[in-house]
């Protein structure tokens, strides 16, 4: 399921934004792709802050392909001019066959070698209407050859991600392990192989995303009864998180999101 802005705090400020679906080719490898494309005038800055997913990112931008890791904390981005990105969010099946250690990048960034996916996209997001899914398409091309099919292991990888960033029943790592069939090591091991995160923090990242999309989009929402919604100890617990991770209070959240 493509969640068209989990994750995004403050969606009125993106600029042109798409998340599009991944080719049934490719959707062991990438749970979708995204697209911003912006044009703003001089001086203009467009501001976005992101509590990201667990995951890995692989991104075009302009002439540059960047492998993106993990995050830890809430990232804020300053978008100038004019230009465009395409991005896959990449399950854990692909990202065993991109890097060798994922946690090596964790809150960090890296240039990618991968010119021939660069020239495809660049050409797509130039061809006028219907870029967007032409570049989607070139970018899945690309996925598919150098990915492939995946193994047991990274299949197992894969549910273990779905189960861990999609099920609200699994609130600890004991839980998702006692679910996948294996011990609670054996589940550390692939979460470190194939995010990077332990399975804990994968656990309070969905969490904290969905408290902060629900006090966005309910204000009248009480904060102590989405703290206990989401698996809160009480309301104190999650304005710690909230703080935290993207350095403010969920109140404080709601005066933002009413200021624009």
């Amino acid at each position: 399921m493509v969640e068209p802005t989990r994750g995004i705090l403050f969606p009125r400020r993106l600029p042109d934004f798409r998340r599009l679906p991944a080719p049934p080719a490719v959707a062991h490898a990438v749970a979708w792709f995204w697209i911003p494309e912006w044009d703003l005038g001089p001086g203009e800055v467009s501001q976005q802050e992101i509590v990201g997913y667990p995951a890995l990112n692989l991104v075009v931008e302009g002439a540059v392909v960047t492998l993106a890791g993990a995050t830890t904390r809430a990232g804020v981005r300053e978008l100038r001019g004019r230009g465009w990105a395409v991005g896959a969010l990449l399950r854990p099946a692909a990202v065993g066959r991109l890097i060798d250690d994922p946690a090596s990048l964790r809150d960090g960034e890296t240039a990618y070698p991968a010119s021939e996916l660069q020239a495809s996209v660049a050409q797509a997001m130039a061809s006028g209407p219907g870029r967007q899914e032409r570049a989607v398409t070139a970018f899945s091309e690309w996925l598919a050859d150098r990915v492939g099919e995946p193994d047991e292991v990274g299949a197992h990888a894969n549910a273990m991600a779905d189960m861990l960033m999609g099920d609200p029943e699994v609130r600890t790592p004991e839980q998702a392990a006692a679910r996948l069939a294996v011990s609670v090591r054996t589940l550390q091991r692939m979460a470190h192989r194939y995010v990077g995160l332990p399975p804990a923090a994968m656990v309070r990242r969905r969490r904290l995303q969905e408290a902060a999309e629900r006090v966005r989009n309910d204000p009248a929402a009480d904060l102590a009864s989405i703290a206990a919604e989401f698996g809160y100890a009480d309301h104190a617990h999650l304005a710690r998180e909230f703080r935290a991770v993207l350095g403010f209070a969920p109140s404080e959240y709601r005066v933002r999101l009413a200021d624009g």
